[in-house]
């Protein structure tokens, strides 16, 4: 039997891939190992040589490092430009990597010390927090994003097989709204309920709007957006414009224009305190 790997006849190596983890709840790497029927073959395409949720005795020497969660802690900083340090390609794994995910919200209580006193008391903390919860990008150098909480199986294996093979990861430019409808999928807005899919990048298949729930934007801004026309659309529905504020600051990716809006609006800007 020939175990060489190969693309369209031509061989290639199996790179050498760690996963990581920072402050996340490790879902986006659950996510592989979820994937039962392609897993095995998933696997033949890398030689993984570290990954907590999978092996035991990792080595250390890896050439692709993904890495999942966002940078909450200065030890973070630390294990973050550690792996930057040996990685060639370094890929940030899924929304809390690429924006902050659903971690920033942190960012928007005025008092930024009220979670820490809730989870640990107002002793010691065993942690040193960050000001600021923060993307992988504003750390180190960020070669490949993943987006989606959790990120999209199908997907996943597309790019690592780009990356394998050394083709350019290219990510789909239109939004949500096209998948939607592409599906033949009921409009959240026709039944009066907020859904960022017009303006969030596609690419997750409209998970969400499938399951009847609107877009939460967990995959950041689509290339071309127009947030204005979703901000009119809101109002003519006549639900409250906190209510898209809410799904704007979930995951970071919109985070920018929900600051613009909080302040237009005349709502307290957290994002300053």
């Amino acid at each position: 039997m020939n175990d060489e790997l190969t693309y369209l006849e031509v061989s290639v190596s199996r790179p050498r891939v760690g996963f990581f983890e920072l402050a996340s709840c490790e879902g986006c790497q659950l996510q592989l190992l979820n994937n039962e029927d392609k897993l095995l073959d998933f696997l033949n395409l890398l030689e993984i040589v570290e990954f907590r949720e999978a092996m035991s005795e990792p080595s250390g020497d890896y050439q692709i490092a993904f890495v999942e969660g966002s940078v909450s802690t200065r030890e973070d900083i630390e294990h973050l430009q550690t792996i930057r340090e040996k990685a060639a390609t370094l890929v940030a794994f899924g929304s809390c990597s690429c924006f902050g995910g659903v971690n920033q919200l942190r960012n928007r209580f005025m008092n930024r010390d009220w979670p820490y006193q809730q989870v640990y008391g107002t002793g010691t903390l065993p942690i040193s927090p960050l000001p600021e919860v923060l993307p992988l990008s504003a750390v180190v150098q960020v070669d490949v994003e993943i987006y989606g909480c959790p990120v999209n199986k199908d997907e996943v294996e597309r790019i690592i097989t780009d990356l394998v093979v050394g083709k350019p990861v290219r990510h789909p430019k239109y939004p949500v709204c096209m998948e939607c409808t592409a599906h033949g999928y009921v409009c959240l807005f026709d039944l009066d309920e907020v859904c960022l899919g017009p303006v969030t990048r596609g690419g997750c298949d409209a998970w969400c709007p499938a399951g009847g729930t609107g877009c939460y934007g967990c995959r950041g801004p689509a290339e071309v957006t127009n947030l204005e026309q979703l901000l009119t659309s809101v109002l003519e529905k006549g639900i409250p414009v906190e209510t898209l504020l809410d799904r704007l600051e979930c995951f970071g990716g919109f985070h920018k224009w929900a600051d613009r809006l909080r302040r237009e609006n005349h709502f307290p800007d957290t994002s300053q305190e």
